[in-house]
Parts: structure tokens; C-alpha cells; sequence
């Protein structure tokens, strides 16, 4: 019999676990469940919508799919629809690819206010994710903070700021893109605790800061140092000498008639947020890095803004009967195996870091360890799945469905637009249906 492996999620990590177990030409039989009836995970919902070539990778994707092994099965949430010990007993390995989708928390007082939102919430929102579709973020504010300098802050910063122009081969979804632009938001602060020479971004991300039509980077020259100084390894310093280049452009150029800003605010930690109900603003301590961390002063200045969008880090979402490293914040593993049939991979083996590429090593791994520990299949695996779920009267999505909800995306987009996304599982079903 074929060895039988359940994929617990769709996105880059999971994907690379089917394409390595599909390359290793072992005699496999492939289920991806997805709780989304739409496949590639922080490919679809994560990325960017202005950043359109990033998305092509689900092309390689696809191919993996569309193989004679592999079943997608979207609509099946695991703990809703299926239990994790009922596909242990269906499965000879299940494969937990479910990343972090949660947000971290501030920690601060009144991080529990109206207008305090995740990163990844207001990302899913901005990139048509069912789960936000009715989050109706307070955009009626000059003022947004955005805390954190990494990636995805300068994500939320640019969507904010760009002209509907910058945005017309943008997937935004069109609730989005008309609350974005009817927006009164004039600056937009990314703010970090440590200096730049800590920050997190890449460089292309930065640079394009610089060449946005309507709005200007702005960045106090007094935070910028004269060169890179620390315990780095050559690449980091090289990323690092990179990106202060960046910066001092940004610093030295003229002050361009742009009526926008993105105002880029180093060395300072939020402590409270400001406001009765809702958010009114937001209070920072001034920070100094001491020995690569950063300490206080006891200097503080606070932020007028209506929006504050934490974009600290994810979070995981506990699975039932599946144990959690509480230090690391992921699931319990060694290596990528968690129990005997068990293994796991991406952010949910190892912490949300890195790049889309980053989970192919994790996928091998998880390939190979499979094939390592099973040498032949022992359990009934898909045909016993799809009875489950008929019993259940699962109405799951396969591949082909999926592909008629692309077709019908593609073909309702606006001019210059790759599509327009439903934003509603019942929409998805409805299509289908008719």
C-alpha cells in the first residue's frame, strides 16, 4: 500500500513538503486540508497585493497540485470538521504546516482598545482574507502608527500611502481599496525600538519607500550612524550597510511637494495606549541600544493617531491533543518530528522567520524523515477521509473547484488588476453551486 500523508495546511511550507515527497518518487498518496477553500496561504493572504510577482511562485505550486499523488481538499478545518487523533488513526503521517496566524500582543496598557490592530489581521483584511472581511478598521485618522521594523511594517506603511494609480495591478479587494483611498491618513510613523542598523527590512523593500508618487520618507539624520558597527556576520553586514545607505538617501533628499509621509522613528518603546474606548494615541519611552538590546531612558513623547497596527510577531493557534513549546512559542518537535506519525514544518516548527524559501529546507526535512520512519503504508488514508467527510456532509473544495474560483477572480477584475478576490467562503460555495 501507499504510504498515506495528511498535509495540514497549503501554504509555502506545506507545499514544499508535497513537492520533496513527490520528487522522492516513493509510491505516496498526498492530502493537503485547508480550512480557506482557497489554497496557498500567506502567498494569497500575506503578501502584499502590490507585490504581484512574489505571488507567482504558487506557479511552482501548482505543478505540485496538479500531480497524479497529491488531493487538495479546501473547506476541512481541522478541530471543526476532523479531529488530529482521527487522522492520526486515517493517516500514516500527518504533516502540521499551519504556520502562525495569530498576532502578538503589545503587553502594554490599553493594547485592548478600539483601533489597536495585528499585523496579520489587518494584512488578512487589506488582502481579502474571509476571516477579516467585516473589520472595518478606523481609517478616519490623519495619523496610523505602525510599531515594528521589519517587512511587514513597511508593507502596511506602503499600502497605506500609495495613489490608486500605484495600486492598479494590485489584487486589493475593491472594500479595501475604496476605504484606503476615501482615507483622510496623511502620515503613517513606523516605529522600532532599536536603531537602524537593527531593523529588519530588505533592501528592496526600503528602497521602494523612496520612490513612492505621493508620499515622502521621512527620517531624523540625527538616528543615522556613520557606518555599521557590531558583531555581525558578513552577510547581515552587508544587509545592514545596505539598507543605512538606503536611509541617508532618504535623510539628504529635498522635501519633496508629496502630501504624504511615511516617517521612519528608531530607538523607542511603546508603554500606553492612549484614549477612553477608542485609540487616541499612543505613548513611547526614548530607548538607547545597550549591548544589541534596548533600555529605556525615561525620556517619553507621544503620537496622535486613531490606528495603531502592532506588527511584532505571530502567534501560534493551539491544536487540540498537539503540544506547544511555550518557550519558542511553536509546536513541540525535534527537528520536525513531534510524535510517532507526526512531523511538522515552517513557522509552526520553527518560528516565524525568515522568507518564502526558507520553508523548502523544512519541507525535505519533513519528506525525509517521513520516509525515513515509514516504509510502507498501513492506513486506509484518502478513501477513508472522503468518508468521514461525507458522513459529516463536508462540502470540501478540490483542486479543480479552486481552479474554477480563479477563473471566475480573473475574470472579474478591474482593468490592469490580476483579479478580485471573494472575500466570503459562502461566495466561493455560491459559484461552485451555480
Amino acid at each position: 500500500m501507499p504510504i498515506s500523508v495528511a498535509i495540514v495546511g497549503s501554504g509555502p511550507s506545506g507545499f514544499y513538503v508535497a513537492e520533496a515527497l513527490v520528487k522522492s518518487e516513493a509510491d505516496v498518496e498526498i492530502d493537503m486540508i485547508d480550512r480557506l477553500p482557497t489554497p496557498f496561504g500567506l502567498i494569497r493572504a500575506g503578501v502584499a497585493p502590490d507585490h504581484q510577482s512574489t505571488k507567482r511562485v504558487t506557479r511552482a505550486y501548482e505543478r505540485t497540485a496538479l500531480n497524479e499523488c497529491v488531493h487538495y481538499y479546501g473547506n476541512v478545518e481541522l478541530g471543526r470538521d476532523i479531529s488530529i487523533d482521527e487522522l492520526r488513526a486515517t493517516y500514516d503521517a500527518i504533516v502540521l504546516a499551519t504556520g502562525m496566524p495569530g498576532d502578538s500582543k503589545l503587553g502594554i496598557p490599553g493594547d485592548e482598545k478600539q483601533g489597536v490592530i495585528g499585523s496579520a489581521t489587518f494584512v488578512g483584511w487589506y488582502n481579502g482574507h474571509p476571516d477579516f472581511k467585516h473589520l472595518n478598521p478606523n481609517l478616519e485618522t490623519e495619523n496610523v502608527v505602525v510599531i515594528g521594523n521589519g517587512n511587514v511594517a513597511i508593507d502596511i506603511a506602503r499600502v497605506l500611502v500609495k495613489t490608486p494609480e500605484e495600486m492598479v495591478e494590485a489584487d486589493l479587494p475593491k472594500h479595501v481599496a475604496d476605504a484606503i483611498q476615501k482615507a483622510p491618513v496623511a502620515n503613517v510613523y513606523m516605529v522600532g525600538r532599536r536603531g537602524p542598523v537593527e531593523a529588519k527590512f530588505t533592501n528592496v523593500e526600503l528602497r521602494e519607500m523612496g520612490h513612492l508618487h505621493n508620499a515622502r520618507a521621512v527620517i531624523d539624520p540625527a538616528d543615522l550612524p556613520e557606518e555599521v558597527t557590531g558583531d555581525w556576520s558578513d552577510r547581515d553586514r552587508r544587509l545592514r550597510e545596505k539598507n543605512l545607505e538606503s536611509l541617508k538617501e532618504f535623510a539628504g533628499a529635498p522635501d519633496a511637494e508629496k502630501q504624504k509621509a511615511v516617517h521612519f522613528t528608531f530607538f523607542a518603546s511603546p508603554v500606553e495606549i492612549l484614549g477612553g474606548e477608542k485609540v487616541e494615541g499612543i505613548r513611547f519611552e526614548k530607548t538607547r541600544v545597550a549591548n544589541g538590546r534596548a533600555e529605556g531612558t525615561g525620556e517619553f513623547f507621544d503620537i496622535e493617531c486613531g490606528l495603531v497596527i502592532p506588527a511584532i510577531g505571530y502567534r501560534l493557534q493551539p491544536i487540540p491533543g498537539i503540544q506547544v513549546d511555550e518557550e519558542r512559542g511553536t509546536i513541540r518537535n525535534n527537528d520536525g518530528r513531534v510524535s510517532e506519525g507526526v512531523y511538522v514544518a515552517g513557522w509552526a516548527k520553527r518560528g516565524p522567520t525568515g522568507v518564502i524559501g526558507t520553508n523548502k529546507p523544512d519541507g525535505k526535512t519533513a519528506a525525509a524523515e517521513i520516509l525515513e520512519d515509514i516504509q510502507e503504508g498501513v492506513k486506509p488514508g484518502r478513501a477513508a477521509f472522503e468518508a468521514t467527510l461525507q458522513e459529516r456532509n463536508v462540502r470540501w473544495i478540490s483542486y479543480t473547484d479552486w481552479q474554477q474560483i480563479n477563473d471566475a477572480e480573473v475574470a472579474n477584475a478591474p482593468p490592469g488588476s490580476p483579479r478580485e478576490k471573494f472575500v466570503t467562503v459562502d461566495d466561493m460555495l455560491d459559484l461552485l453551486a451555480n
